[in-house]
């Protein structure tokens, strides 16, 4: 796993976006199209507008959804709008349907979607070391499936990929912020089995970290 440690949260985003930004170049180039899937939450907000800002051949990427809590559309709950500000087409934004009757065939429905790998996959943490939607203790991490439910998290249960999908991309970039994280980043680093973030694969995963939330190294 590589490491970078970043002054503040700014700049650990601004860190977060280049580095994605260069990756999907980077497919482009080889491929003709890039996949990416971004993760939720208030972390990843900057680093978003920061990224959009990027000349990137942007009509050859497509934009897929990590988690999503089951809300109604235009929730502020949640995550789909904030990827609103990439300027990819519209067609390439591929949003979680959460709002279906049948959750179990949305799921299936959205993992039909997916690209055979992903390029980038941008992962978040919480302080309680969840990634994704994948709450401590809950089973939702070890579904084969590439698209599944969590149970009941902070009110919503979730819609989110799984680790076979996660850890099978080309890379993986962990953006984590805030002195609240530091002990779970600490028990990540260490292999603490109890934190589901210890089920992304250490290999071709950048953690990219603030200075808080790095305290404990």
């Amino acid at each position: 796993m590589e490491i970078h440690v970043a002054a503040d949260p700014e700049a650990a985003a601004a860190y977060t976006a280049r580095r994605i930004a260069r990756r999907l170049a980077d497919a482009v180039s080889a491929q003709g199209a890039a996949a990416v899937a971004f993760s939720g939450g208030s972390t990843p907000r900057a680093m978003l507008a920061l990224l959009a800002e990027v000349d990137l051949p942007w009509k050859a990427i497509t934009a897929y959804q990590v988690d999503e809590r089951v809300a109604p559309d235009g929730d502020p709950e949640r995550n789909a709008g904030m990827l609103d500000v990439l300027p990819v087409p519209k067609r390439n934004l591929k949003e979680m349907p959460v709002t279906a009757k049948n959750l179990a065939a949305a799921c299936r429905r959205y993992a039909a979607t997916l690209p055979d790998v992903f390029d980038v996959v941008h992962l978040g943490m919480g302080d309680d070391g969840h990634t994704a939607s994948w709450p401590p203790g809950d089973p939702v991490v070890e579904v084969t499936a590439p698209v599944a439910m969590c149970g009941l998290f902070n009110g919503r249960i979730r819609m989110t990929l799984t680790p076979a999908v996660v850890n099978a991309a080309r890379w993986r970039i962990v953006q984590v912020s805030g002195a609240g994280k530091a002990p779970a980043v600490r028990g990540w680093m260490d292999g603490d089995v109890s934190l589901p973030i210890t089920h992304v694969r250490r290999t071709a995963t950048l953690a990219s970290l603030d200075a808080a939330a790095a305290a404990r190294l």
